[in-house]
């Protein structure tokens, strides 16, 4: 269009009016990249009255005929010639459009708003095609008294505007500060006079006719550069003086020299303009230049500039500028005007701009995010009862899929994206930071007990760094989710829900983390782009900008309430004994149950007396830690009392300062719960008159007993049963058929029993069993605890494989890594996602084959001590690569359940393993050698044990005298676990 000739037809959209009888207009279409090519276009032959300029005055109806103009033509389509050029004006361009059918000159003639120039002698070539008609009109127009031919007094004068002092060029006497405090928040009526770049625009602002350059607040645009304004070269002056000049030294430039210097310097630089940039400005102007806006001012800078959101009509419908320039990838979010704003329109401009970072559209082509330490989770919701609050941001809840009562059921849920109060260490002198407490407590009385859902979000790395961790502690993977009561909001909370939790938008209930903003308990977390966050985001964020207005919690001005603790658990024990009278006088005393030590042991807060004690159930004891069933104790113990509202009653104090007496929760004896579930057993050696309610504790002992549950299982009546650390099994000694599978540390190994009928079976079912290829990534994703299909790695066999170790999320690459159990062979390693597949239930339904057993009578060293290793390679070179099959006479069962490396659960064999055609047993031979030593004899043994142990022990003083492995430098002492504990005295146990 810019190589149009003269006489030509052609289109185009009307882009800018700047005067009563100028338009610029604007290619249809175009094959070039960036804004389409435009023309500027004098009417033919008119002359409208001229626009002020800078400092000076309008002529009469100049702003009408330019209204008139503006009004008739912007935005339109309109067809445009050029008639003639004036060279003698820059080469300016007269032509003639029309509109529709209508020429638009004529309409400006015909109702008087411009003067048609006189064509004269010297100018017959210069002139509209139109002339004779338009001047036919302008006589009419003027008969009628239209326009600028007014005829009534006074018309001429009051139409020129009287201009306010203007924002740009000499500001002096133009107060911004005082136009934002009048007119803050409220939409302003303006005309876009000038865009000067994206997201800077020139506007006059009605009815005061004030021109203001305005910032689009909360973003910026591309910079369109800066041109050489003087044209001037920049010469540098060398050191060496002239051979005309002075021989003194000329003094230090001043201030404004330098000034003036670097001035000359910088307009001399030519900086190209950014990519986008042009498109950015074309944007703007083809939708506000020359139109009705509204502007709101939000704030002003420290250089006077005023700062505003602009909003321009598209039809019905009023659109934001600034947010529609982020949303098309032509404008950056900028935080420190956008803070001006309010919190909905921000968050709109943060989210149009990181999806634009994500679909990488126009100035975000090449934009590539930064590394994170989030990784999102997916498919891994479930609901649960809260079992503990730990801060006013984490909860501990026990799932419903895990059984009743399994440690393994607690899941540590952090809040998604939000941060409250810290609730310090006493322990490390660390006080709660201000309504760390109150956060806490708030959870508790909404959560404790109650059934949730938690939609699990993201997961997070958290090095050592970034919190008040251990020296030498490892980096931690911390989960975080959105918590929901699946209920209608208590009463008080429906005011500090969102609306979309109330509605059902949100299918799930009431966001937890939305109530404990809303109270002013926390912060939203301001996560950097393409970090993970909460999927309810902009509720949050509403939920905090809720407590900031009300000035809530930690928004408010107030202090916290301060609360003086006396922690008796941390304190000398005769404080204890102190507080004793003071307890006793109370009967049944509220108290909050802060945390359970083990299964009879607790941390109970005392509201009454504002302290903190440790409390044990008078009578009643529970398996101690690493002892079978503690663990299952604790956890019933959690799920039960944890953080509860309970009563007690205290009898005494033992000497390390634990109070002892009952306790019970929702008027159920605590104490039955744990002896009815066979996980602890009565000790009434100092009487059970002074134990309350000491009957119906020994009546739900006997349930236990009777029914032989958890460390009542191999109960005899008569015969009383060990808490020790193992429990053990003995039977009449059988002998099985072996074949060593696999070697651990520790003189431990795996085996199968040969003729086994079932390795047969299994072995035709995996041969018949046609191996698909990887499946598809999405389609298949198991989880710790699965059996699968997995390729041995040696052999690149497939065999039945329990998964001990997946990735947290789902997975997304073939190459990611889980660690696996062959439970046929008993051997462990990590597998890649390819070599996994999924198994027929049918196959994976039968027990795994492996057994594992571990030699008899003799300690051997774990792969960590000395001589381990060596222990470890001798083991395996004798039964594994000796391709040998052995005897394995069982000496004891330990049904201890005891893990090992993650291997399974289950009876362990404790054996004697003999080759079948050697003399000596394995254990032997590894005591003469020295890599292993009999263990500690007890005082009373059985015969056939004693034979046993004499039998070894001739091997072992063999090795000693020759100062044969560990025996190298004399004698091994004895550690701790091979010490025989000590007698207790009667009436006595440990608390």
């Amino acid at each position: 269009m810019a190589s149009a000739t003269e006489n030509q037809w052609l289109k185009g959209r009307v882009k800018a009016v700047t005067s009563g009888d100028c338009l610029v207009i604007t290619a249809l279409t175009h094959n070039r990249p960036g804004a389409p090519p435009e023309k500027t276009i004098t009417l033919s032959s008119l002359m409208a009255p001229k626009m002020a300029r800078r400092g000076g005055k309008d002529e009469p109806f100049a702003w009408e005929s330019k209204e008139f103009l503006r009004k008739l033509c912007i935005g339109k389509e309109v067809a445009f010639k050029v008639d003639y050029k004036v060279e003698a004006i820059a080469g300016r361009e007269f032509g003639s459009v029309f509109l529709g059918n209508q020429n638009v000159a004529k309409l400006v003639v015909q109702n008087g708003w411009a003067k048609v120039r006189d064509p004269g002698q010297n100018n017959q070539g210069k002139v509209s095609p139109y002339i004779t008609e338009l001047l036919q009109l302008q006589e009419q127009a003027t008969q009628e008294g239209f326009g600028c031919w007014s005829k009534v007094p006074g018309a001429a004068e009051a139409s020129i505007r009287d201009l306010p002092p203007s924002a740009i060029g000499d500001s002096a006497g133009f107060d911004a500060m005082g136009l934002l405090a009048a007119n803050k928040g409220k939409p302003m009526e303006g005309i876009v006079e000038q865009v000067r770049d994206g997201s800077t625009i020139r506007v006059y602002l009605l009815p005061e006719f004030q021109f203001v350059q305005v910032f689009v607040a909360g973003i910026q645009s591309l910079s369109m550069g800066r041109r050489n304004t003087n044209g001037n070269v920049v010469e540098t002056v060398p050191d060496e003086s002239n051979g005309d000049a002075s021989g003194e030294s000329k003094g230090p430039l001043t201030s404004a020299q330098r000034l003036a210097a670097s001035s000359a310097a910088a307009s001399s630089v030519e900086v190209s303009a950014d990519p986008f940039a042009a498109e950015a400005k074309y944007f703007t102007e083809h939708r506000v230049l020359s139109r009705d806006v509204r502007i709101v001012l939000e704030g002003v800078d420290k250089f006077n500039n005023l700062i505003g959101s602009v909003h321009y009509s598209d039809g019905e419908a009023v659109k934001d500028l600034g947010l529609e320039l982020v949303e098309n990838g032509l404008a950056k979010y900028v935080e420190w005007s956008a803070n001006m704003m309010e919190e909905e329109a921000k968050r709109k401009l943060k989210a149009a701009e990181l999806q634009c970072k994500k679909d990488k559209v126009k100035m975000w082509a090449n934009y590539v995010p930064p590394a994170t330490n989030s990784k999102a989770l997916h498919d891994q919701n479930f609901t649960g009862k809260v079992v503990e609050v730990v801060s006013g941001d984490c909860i501990v809840v026990a799932d419903d899929a895990i059984p009743y009562g399994s440690p393994a059921a607690e899941r540590r849920v952090n809040l998604s994206s939000i941060r409250c109060p810290k609730m310090g260490n006493p322990r490390r002198e660390e006080k709660p930071a201000p309504y760390a407490r109150e956060a806490r407590e708030f959870l508790r009385q909404r959560l404790i007990g109650k059934q949730v859902i938690v939609q699990m979000e993201y997961s997070r790395k958290v090095t050592p760094a970034e919190g008040a961790t251990t020296t030498g502690a490892a980096d931690r993977i911390m989960d975080f989710g959105s918590v929901f009561i699946p209920s209608s909001p208590a009463k008080g909370d429906s005011e500090e829900v969102s609306a979309s939790a109330i509605s059902g938008s949100q299918p799930a209930g009431v966001n937890i983390a939305e109530l404990l903003l809303s109270r002013g308990f926390g912060n939203v977390v301001r996560h950097r782009d393409f970090e993970e966050r909460s999927n309810h985001y902009d509720a949050l964020l509403a939920a905090e900008s809720r407590a900031l207005s009300g000035k809530k919690g930690i928004h408010s001005a107030k202090e916290s309430p301060v609360m003086h603790i006396t922690d008796l658990t941390v304190a000398a024990a005769k404080k204890a004994k102190d507080f004793l009278p003071s307890l006793q006088r109370i009967r049944r005393i509220p108290a909050v149950v802060e945390y359970v030590l083990s299964g009879h042991r607790c941390k109970l807060y005392i509201p009454k007396l504002t302290c903190s004690i440790a409390f044990a159930f008078s009578g009643v004891r529970c398996p101690g830690r690493g002892e079978p069933f503690s663990d299952e104790a604790i956890s019933v113990m959690r799920r039960r009392i944890m953080q509860r509202d309970v009563e007690i009653e205290v009898e005494t104090v033992d000497r390390t300062g634990t109070f002892l007496g009952s306790m019970w929760e929702s008027r159920t004896n605590v104490a039955t719960v744990l002896l009815e579930a066979g996980l602890a057993k009565m000790q009434t050696s100092f009487g059970a008159d002074r134990i309350v309610e000491a009957h119906i504790l020994e009546q739900a002992e006997r349930s236990a007993k009777n029914q032989k549950l958890k460390i009542w299982e191999n109960y005899v009546e008569g015969q009383e049963v060990s808490n020790g650390s193992t429990t053990v099994e003995t039977r009449q000694k059988e002998t099985l058929k072996v074949a060593v599978t696999e070697v651990l540390g520790g003189g431990r190994f795996y085996v199968q029993t040969v003729g086994d009928q079932r390795i047969a079976s299994i072995q035709n079912q995996l041969a018949s069993l046609s191996v698909k290829d990887a499946p598809i990534i999405g389609s298949f994703n198991p989880k710790r605890g699965d059996i699968v299909l997995a390729q041995f790695s040696l052999d690149n066999s497939w065999n039945r494989a329990m998964i001990v170790n997946a990735p947290r999320a789902a997975v997304e690459s073939p190459d990611e890594k889980f660690e696996v159990f062959y439970i046929d062979y008993g051997n462990q390693e990590e597998v890649p996602y390819s070599a996994i597949r999924p198994v027929d239930p049918s196959v994976s339904s039968a027990p795994g084959l492996a057994q594992l057993c571990r030699l008899a009578y003799i300690k051997v060293p774990s792969l960590e001590e000395d001589f381990g290793p060596e222990a470890g390679e001798y083991l395996h070179t004798i039964t594994l690569g000796s391709g040998k099959e052995f005897k394995a006479v069982i000496e004891e069962r330990d049904a201890s359940g005891g893990k090992v490396k993650g291997q399974g659960t289950g009876t362990e064999l404790v054996v004697t393993l003999i080759a079948v055609d050697d003399e000596i047993s394995v254990n032997a031979a590894m005591l003469q050698e020295g890599i292993a030593r009999m263990e500690k004899r007890k005082r009373f043994e059985h015969k056939d044990k004693k034979a046993a142990l004499d039998a070894l022990e001739k091997f072992q003083e063999e090795a000693r005298k020759s100062r044969t492995g560990i025996w190298q430098y004399g004698d091994v002492e004895s550690d701790d676990e091979d010490t025989a504990p000590a007698r207790k005295p009667a009436g006595g146990g440990r608390r």
